[in-house]
């Protein structure tokens, strides 16, 4: 798989004890604010798994320009590395849903997070759903950014295709068009992403050419510094209201400095902590949830709760 790469916690799978159990996490790079935070929540529930003689390994890929096909190789990698169970992220259902029914052909139990929602889990077979509902997440941000004052909102995906992204746009459409506005999206190449140079001079493109676009809104927190950028190089901080997906310290200190409008919170450290310990609570006892979606967001974070998001920023959990 030279495509992909691999990150795992100190215990590999297979020093797993007898009675223990081999979880294994698909996410994202290791080096995404986001995924950084979803590993720091997969590692704090990983130390009950390994007390009881278990192990939890995490894969991620080295980029995200092949996304689909990279993590169905992963899914298969955790199923020939002896995955008691996996957990996964189904961001391009046409690329991974293969790998996905295979995990569950062998009755190896499976948990989708992050991506896909409760319909995904369903229609795959797997335990439940844990994450933020995207469709739901993009259409409450619209909806906000219209009390705002809004109008005509730029939705910035640099994972154009992915299935979240794709959900999260189309939610801002719906939720802005609610309040009498509307909303389009400016899709980048997913190699622009996390490229700040790239990403805030195309916002800047896109603002020059539509003087009418009064809101920005990204899909990432490294996006969503470069839209600042790039609304700054516009010269139209005073016009163009910034939303974002996911947060972390600089979007909320732009936002509590009154510079960005909003971040929508997911929640990522509940998302891998949740999933890791409902795997293990599912394996060693048969454990499960009646909520099913089991949902970590959405939260919508502005001035007027930015002092206990900051505090949970500095601890590292949002």
């Amino acid at each position: 798989m030279a495509s992909t790469g691999t990150s795992e916690s100190p215990a590999a799978a297979g020093n797993a004890k007898p009675g223990g159990t081999a979880i294994f996490v698909i996410g994202g790079k290791s080096d995404d604010p986001f995924w950084s935070k979803v590993k720091r929540g997969v590692e704090a529930a990983a130390e009950v798994v390994e007390a009881q003689g278990g192990t939890v390994t995490f894969l991620g890929p080295q980029n995200y320009d092949n996304l689909g096909p990279d993590a169905a190789k992963l899914i298969d990698s955790a199923v020939s590395q002896g995955a008691a169970a996996i957990i996964g992220p189904d961001w391009v259902p046409e690329a991974e849903d293969a790998a996905f029914k295979r995990v569950v052909q062998k009755g190896i139990p499976l948990i989708i997070y992050n991506a896909g929602g409760i319909e995904a889990a369903n229609s795959l077979g797997a335990l439940n759903y844990v994450g933020s509902d995207e469709y739901t997440a993009g259409k409450t941000g619209g909806e906000f950014f219209g009390k705002q004052g809004a109008k005509n909102v730029l939705c910035v995906n640099t994972v154009p295709g992915a299935a979240n992204t794709e959900a999260r746009c189309r939610g801002i459409a719906d939720g802005v068009k609610a309040t009498g506005g509307t909303s389009k999206q400016l899709p980048m190449p997913s190699s622009n992403f996390g490229n700040p140079t790239a990403v805030a001079q195309g916002i800047k493109a896109a603002l020059l050419k539509d003087d009418t676009i009064d809101g920005v809104v990204t899909i990432s927190t490294q996006d969503a510094d470069s839209a600042a950028s790039g609304i700054l190089q516009a010269s139209l901080t005073d016009k163009v209201k910034l939303g974002t997906f996911d947060l972390d310290e600089s979007q909320l200190n732009r936002i509590k400095d009154g510079k960005q409008l909003f971040a929508i919170d997911q929640q990522p450290y509940m998302q891998g902590f949740l999933s890791v310990s409902m795997a293990q609570g599912y394996l060693k006892y048969g454990l499960e949830l009646p909520q099913k979606p089991l949902l970590t967001g959405p939260a919508v974070i502005s001035k007027d709760n930015i002092d206990s998001a900051i505090a949970g920023a500095k601890a590292g959990v949002r």
